[in-house]
């Protein structure tokens, strides 16, 4: 089993759309990157605790590579949105890897590389281009119980259906052949 620390946004949808997918065996919402130990939700939402809300994904590399967990990522956000997804806005939602170790900070960074072959700026502009940070894995807090899991448990709330249900759609189309 290998684990990847993931931001991308709102943890619901990243978690959504990895459970999805064959060979991850558990994702756990919570937060990283910050300096207050122990936060709440409602901390990390002001921002001052410097936390991303992240995902811990695991998964059996022999039934998902390790790249497709990482492509993935870069399907169901878009890394060029600065500290913010959508409407999401703060650097709780930035876009965020953290290694394990150095192993894993290539891999993430050639993932990072891919990304930006897929999400270049269009011609004539400047902006667009990849923001995603690869940071220090420090402590990782799991979020509270009611967030684990949150699409499948509120499949009809508002913002599962207007925003994590689309990007859940848009892994799925993308790697089919991995979907359970």
């Amino acid at each position: 089993m290998e684990t990847f620390v993931l931001a991308g946004g709102c943890f619901w949808c990243l978690d959504a759309a990895y459970r999805s997918l064959e060979g991850v065996e558990s994702v756990v919402s919570g937060y990283t990157g910050g300096a207050t130990a122990h936060p709440s939700y409602e901390q990390v939402c002001t921002g001052a605790t410097g936390h991303a809300e992240a995902v811990k994904v695991t998964f059996d590399p022999e039934v998902i590579p390790a790249d497709v967990i990482l492509d993935a990522f870069f399907t169901m956000h878009d890394p060029r949105q600065l500290n913010h997804q959508g409407a999401d806005t703060g650097t709780q939602y930035r876009s965020a890897m953290f290694p394990a170790d150095d192993a894993q900070r290539e891999l993430f960074e050639a993932a990072r590389d891919r990304a930006a072959d897929i999400w270049d700026a269009p011609v004539g502009r400047t902006e667009g281009t990849v923001v995603t940070t690869i940071e220090p894995l420090g402590d990782y807090y799991d979020a509270e119980e009611y967030h684990q899991d949150f699409f499948a448990k509120n499949p009809n709330q508002g913002y599962c259906l207007a925003v994590a249900l689309p990007k859940v759609n848009k892994v799925r189309a993308r790697f089919a052949e991995y979907v359970r």
